[in-house]
């Protein structure tokens, strides 16, 4: 779908576009949550006696996922009626199998999504790995102090960001170059990483929280510019992209093993690290 996004429309505004639908993604995950609580509760406290517990378990369940299901059916059924409108230039129409586009022969051969490639990779690794620690960092007595449970409940600020700024940044890139908001958004994320590593107490705490807001509009973003101009080499190129995530798995282990040996707030130095090849991409490796 983000590539489809990408192209209905001029290519000033895809970023603008692309974010406006991922808002709705941020959304999701931002009620989601309490949606679920409140459906998986409600049949708890109504569970059948004599139950083992893991029937117990498995009732406790079954009804969100039923509502999960019959939604996802009706969306499949409603864009099984749609007449969306086919995007030409994403037509592979040679007849050798060998795609030339701008003088390139594959997606791989173009400077802007190859790195657009790494930025994906280092958007999500940074993402996840302040989404994975912030339980651990808030839990920190210099920090806030707070337990487990407390702690947890202050991530929906941090994804509920997400989501405004994304509704936000839509609106503005509308006026904005693309590469120049990713640019900012990267190094205000970064300066709030650096005073959380450097400061204690509420400073410390909202500071990481807050960078949810500014790491809003970075995946739309970095996706439609390493899309750009790519032709019918854009759905490899979305591909690549899409592999690309693979650093939330890897760096925020990177992420943990530099916590255990030099320390929890310092080896938030990663997600910096992180943010600075973001602000370069947006900055200029967009343009490459």
């Amino acid at each position: 779908a983000n590539p489809y996004v990408n192209a209905l429309g001029s290519v000033e505004t895809a970023s603008s576009r692309l974010n406006l639908t991922q808002a709705f993604n941020a959304l999701g995950t931002t009620v989601a949550p309490f949606f679920g609580a409140v459906l998986i509760l409600s049949v708890a406290s109504g569970a059948i006696d004599g139950l083992s517990q893991a029937q117990s378990e498995a009732e406790v369940v079954k009804l969100p996922y039923l509502i999960l299901a019959a939604m996802l059916g009706l969306l499949a059924l409603i864009f099984s009626k749609l007449n969306l409108p086919t995007i030409a230039e994403h037509i592979d129409d040679s007849a050798t199998g060998v795609i030339t586009h701008n003088g390139k022969t594959s997606a791989l051969q173009s400077m802007h999504l190859v790195l657009g490639a790494v930025g994906i990779f280092v958007y999500v690794g940074a993402e996840v790995s302040i989404g994975s620690f912030l339980v651990n960092f808030l839990g920190e007595e210099q920090v806030a102090g707070l337990q487990e449970a407390e702690a947890a409940k202050y991530i929906t600020y941090y994804w509920g960001g997400a989501m405004i700024g994304r509704f936000v940044g839509s609106a503005i890139m509308q006026k904005i170059p693309a590469g120049t908001m990713l640019a900012f958004n990267a190094f205000v994320a970064a300066a709030l990483v650096l005073v959380a590593m450097n400061s204690t107490g509420a400073v410390a705490m909202w500071s990481i929280l807050a960078v949810g807001l500014f790491n809003s509009i970075m995946f739309p973003t970095i996706f439609s510019l390493a899309l750009r101009d790519l032709g019918p080499h854009t759905s490899q190129g979305s591909g690549i992209l899409c592999l690309a995530i693979v650093g939330g798995a890897i760096l925020p282990l990177l992420q943990g093993v530099m916590a255990d040996s030099m320390g929890l707030q310092v080896a938030f130095i990663l997600p910096v690290v992180c943010y600075a090849f973001i602000l370069f991409y947006g900055a200029k490796g967009s343009r490459m």
